[in-house]
């Protein structure tokens, strides 16, 4: 069972964008020793002068740290960081935990796992939600996919920047709850998008549509923050189309490996995928709202 960490403990850091730079910025202000490895050094250089120490590469990385952190893009990228040319297994000790915040596939996580386990590492999938404000502020929801001991003895240090850590079963759990969460969100916000479209279309202000909507059983998050973004047409990236559509496209992949038929998912990556193709894959993804007010002519 591996032992609680404390502060003095240095607990590494890799995947410094949008994302893992409010992360661990949230770690260096509640007090914890930060080593971080970025391969451009203008990502590292805000941590480096808020108090991080920078390594010359994962593996050196590794040797210094039993907690690593990853919040990274893709199955691709999380895999040559942990098996790659100078590559954090290749530092890690035996007791050592790599936890993966990043959203990839549950059957990547797994073999991930698998392959670390073999030299007594342990891997935790532990994707996150929240956003960039999230991190920031240190307030994401963090569901988390593998062994209880290690779930437990890092809740300390990721409540730095978690307010919420939910263990949802072992390994590759994690990334299937996100994957629920990004389908349940997409359906939504469809929902949302033709609520405007149609208010708009019958001269009913979308505002006041909304503050009705919002007194009822339609009230959601995603009514609340993101119908308030396609009524304003405000679609400054918090969390990405492009990003949006590489998380569908996984939850679309993870259910067709369980034999399940996703529908509205189908009918959010398919509008997602136009609107990246339309050039717009650098918006938030709330612009999908933007596409179906688009598709609809209003």
């Amino acid at each position: 069972m591996m032992q609680e960490i404390d502060k003095r403990q240095p607990v590494g850091f890799i995947g410094l964008g949008v994302m893992g730079s409010g992360m661990a910025h949230c770690l260096l202000r509640q007090g914890w020793t930060l080593h971080v490895f970025a391969r451009r050094e203008e990502a590292a250089r805000p941590l480096v002068e808020a108090g991080a120490q920078r390594m010359a590469s994962p593996v050196a990385l590794a040797r210094s740290c039993r907690v690593v952190f990853l919040c990274l893009s893709d199955d691709a990228a999380v895999e040559q960081v942990l098996f790659g040319e100078a590559g954090l297994a290749q530092g890690l000790a035996r007791g050592s935990v790599v936890v993966d915040t990043s959203t990839i596939a549950a059957t990547s996580a797994r073999a991930y796992a698998q392959r670390l386990a073999a030299q007594g590492v342990g891997f935790l999938d532990a994707p996150i939600s929240g956003g960039q404000q999230g991190a920031e502020t240190g307030t994401l929801a963090c569901m988390i996919g593998g062994a209880a001991e290690a779930v437990a003895s890092l809740r300390e240090v990721m409540g730095a920047f978690c307010k919420a850590i939910t263990h949802v079963g072992d390994v590759g759990a994690g990334q299937t709850v996100k994957s629920c969460n990004q389908v349940a969100v997409a359906g939504a916000l469809l929902g949302v998008a033709d609520a405007i479209a149609l208010a708009r279309s019958q001269g009913v202000d979308p505002k006041v549509m909304r503050d009705v909507l919002l007194g009822g059983t339609a009230r959601s998050f995603v009514l609340e923050k993101h119908g308030q973004r396609v009524i304003d047409g405000d679609y400054k990236p918090g969390f990405r189309a492009r990003l949006m559509r590489k998380d569908l496209r996984i939850a679309l992949e993870t259910a067709r490996s369980g034999g399940a038929k996703l529908q509205g998912a189908v009918l959010a990556e398919q509008l997602v995928n136009e609107l990246c193709g339309s050039g717009r894959g650098e918006l938030d993804w709330a612009a999908l709202g933007l596409l179906v007010q688009e598709k609809g002519g209003s």
